[in-house]
């Protein structure tokens, strides 16, 4: 059993982690398998993937269920909760390098490289070398418009909206905050449902704005460096709000069933930070992907 030594938290052995190691290696063995080139049976690829997800799936279930019921048996100390808070706050470190290897590389596209292969400052002979017919433009769309004609995704439609919903998501989930150190539970809860509401209408919006960029702006992923970018930063950004809004419906439920006091709540305060962040990152987005193409 898990148990206490002095200062220090020692965990019971636990399985989980060699199940999610085996749901990731079956997601990425039968994606691989069912690449062009690669795949005798792609479809049975496919099944190996979906299996591999459902695997992760279960692993989380049973991993964040275990740790959920060791939370409220009262047997983490003060130790195990800095460690929680250092853990958390490296993670969230870790996914702002990540975007800004993404924001770094749409700046260096739109900076750097493109201006070089239209001949801009000439101080390397780049564009002679490499492309002597290419007219620097952007959103470029690739040399010989390899990824064909397209218009820009507008900025004051469905990414003003957007804009909108995370900041208001923001602003209820930090009302439930003030609720739960109040001891208000209808307030607490109240404010998640509002946050998961607004979070999931972000992702459905996005989706449908994805739909547009395909079959109204002809817009899509091999559409030059504008679309792979657009795609990337913005794709991976939905991706972080729905876990973002899985994380706060988990949240959600455990505070309905009489978790979390006005003095222990680290599981809402993580999954707070968490959407903050997702928020000040769609900021930037918003910014340098939409508003100043």
């Amino acid at each position: 059993m898990s148990s206490t030594h002095g200062e220090y938290y020692v965990p019971q052995p636990s399985h989980w982690p060699l199940v999610g190691s085996l749901g990731l290696f079956l997601v990425t063995g039968g994606l691989a398998l069912a690449l062009p080139g690669n795949a005798s049976d792609p479809m049975g690829n496919l099944g190996i993937m979906y299996t591999g997800f459902a695997v992760i799936i279960l692993m989380l279930f049973g991993w964040f269920g275990t740790v959920i019921r060791e939370s409220e048996g009262g047997l983490y100390n003060d130790q195990v909760d800095r460690s929680f808070r250092m853990g958390m706050s490296w993670f969230i470190f870790s996914e702002v390098m990540f975007f800004a290897a993404f924001f770094g590389a749409l700046y260096y596209i739109r900076t750097f490289s493109e201006p070089w292969l239209g001949g801009a400052g000439n101080n390397l002979q780049t564009h002679a070398w490499l492309y002597p017919e290419y007219t620097s433009t952007w959103p470029a769309n690739g040399p010989g418009n390899v990824g064909g004609n397209f218009r820009t995704m507008e900025a004051w439609g469905i990414p003003a909206i957007n804009t909108l919903i995370l900041l208001s998501s923001g602003v209820t989930v930090t009302w439930a905050h003030w609720g739960l150190k109040k001891a208000n539970r209808n307030q607490l809860i109240l404010g998640l449902l509002g946050t998961v509401v607004l979070g999931f209408t972000f992702v459905g919006l996005q989706a449908y704005e994805y739909i547009e960029a395909y079959h109204i702006y002809n817009l899509k992923l091999t559409s030059g460096a504008y679309g792979s970018t657009f795609f990337m930063l913005t794709g991976f950004h939905g991706l972080h709000v729905t876990i973002g809004a899985i994380m706060l419906t988990v949240v959600l439920l455990r505070s309905m069933k009489g978790h979390f006091t006005e003095e222990h709540h680290f599981a809402f305060e993580a999954a707070a930070w968490y959407w903050h962040f997702v928020d000040v990152v769609w900021l930037g987005l918003f910014i340098f992907v939409y508003w100043l193409v």
